[in-house]
């Protein structure tokens, strides 16, 4: 993954509230975002909330509304889309 606000490898904008300078881990596979680029995630990440946190790469409870989405890290707190 990409620093916030820095173009992905697909031309896309990075959400900041998503991908923070602290994150280590891809909140949607869980792998190393170090590693390198992410594009089958970052496209994904567009439609569907994190499945992990990007801090420490624990599982979230993810819960999907109609009118957006929450995700909670019992570590690192709740974020929403």
């Amino acid at each position: 993954m990409t620093d916030a606000g820095a173009p992905t490898a697909d031309g896309r904008t990075a959400d900041p509230a998503v991908l923070t300078p602290a994150a280590t881990w891809c909140d949607r596979c869980g792998a190393d975002a170090t590693a390198g680029p992410h594009p089958g995630c970052a496209t994904a990440r567009v439609l569907e909330p994190p499945r992990y946190c990007g801090r420490c790469r624990r599982r979230m409870r993810v819960q999907v509304l109609p009118v957006g989405w929450s995700a909670a890290c019992v570590a690192h707190g709740e974020i929403r889309g």
